[in-house]
């Protein structure tokens, strides 16, 4: 009799995961600020992973990275998470998982912009907002904690959005920053530039998710990137020197058997590759 077909915890997608299967980075034992950048990176990496997880499994891993208390939102499939320590505000959106185009092109459905604060947004992006800002807001009326927002692909962008409505509105807790993995483009130049959230917008080498939408709709990244190139490491590269460094991550994927385009997109692989980063004590730049 031949024997079913078993599906590796490396394949697998996080929303099919426990949390005792994760050996996590990062461990809360004080306030945030008090991490390096880096370390906060890893440590918001690890929540923007979580986030997949079914609600109960994700509470679990929240404790074992030292949150003590968490409230989950979902409205009509927009998904946040706000987790609490004693000393701050946590707030992580749901993303996407794409294991191949149609999954990407689903979440980029509706390239149209449309009016937000100052500037124009992502129809898409903003619909899920909406859908979950107004009960997010009403928890958040009586929040002193600092808030720091994050989320991975379809994620970041309503983290960046949510940072920004969190920053201009009558909230008592103060926006300190927000950090996004893989995330595509929000809005138009006059939107990113409205905003002043201090934003570090980690980038994997070919992932394909933050190129998106393309710029001749007028679309914008904003914030301080920071590339990953095609063997995890932080550096600043531009032009010819990144066009380089994503064809030879491209062809090395290829001779892995694997699509970059998508693989680079994979929420482990930002964790793994940050992580690394955060060990060898260099910064940006560097």
């Amino acid at each position: 009799m031949p024997r079913p077909k078993t599906e590796s915890v490396k394949d697998q997608q996080l929303s099919q995961r426990k949390a005792d299967q994760f050996v996590f980075k990062s461990r809360l034992e004080g306030p945030v600020a008090d991490l390096s950048m880096l370390e906060r990176s890893v440590l918001f990496a690890e929540v923007s992973m979580i986030a997949y997880l079914s609600i109960e499994e994700c509470n679990i891993a929240a404790g074992k990275l030292g949150f003590t208390d968490g409230k989950f939102f979902n409205t009509d499939g927009a998904q946040a998470y706000w987790f609490t320590t004693q000393w701050d505000s946590v707030i992580v959106f749901r993303g996407t998982e794409p294991r191949e185009w149609n999954d990407i092109s689903a979440d980029i459905d509706a390239l149209t912009a449309v009016a937000e604060t100052v500037g124009k947004v992502h129809r898409g992006f903003k619909r899920e907002v909406d859908q979950v800002w107004p009960y997010l807001e009403e928890e958040l009326a009586e929040n002193t904690r600092p808030m720091w927002f994050c989320g991975h692909s379809l994620g970041g962008a309503m983290a960046t959005i949510c940072a920004g409505r969190a920053t201009l509105s009558g909230i008592p807790g103060e926006t300190q920053e927000l950090y996004t993995y893989g995330s595509p483009r929000v809005g138009c130049n006059r939107y990113i530039n409205h905003v002043k959230v201090t934003h570090y917008r980690w980038v994997n080498n070919n992932d394909v998710v933050t190129r998106m939408p393309p710029t001749w709709l007028g679309y914008r990244h904003g914030g301080q990137e920071l590339y990953l190139d095609r063997n995890g490491k932080m550096r600043k590269l531009s032009g010819w020197r990144r066009v380089k460094d994503r064809l030879q991550g491209l062809i090395a994927g290829f001779r892995r058997f694997k699509v970059d385009y998508l693989s680079d997109h994979s929420m482990l692989q930002y964790i793994d590759n940050i992580f690394q980063n955060s060990r060898s004590g260099k910064t940006p730049g560097q």
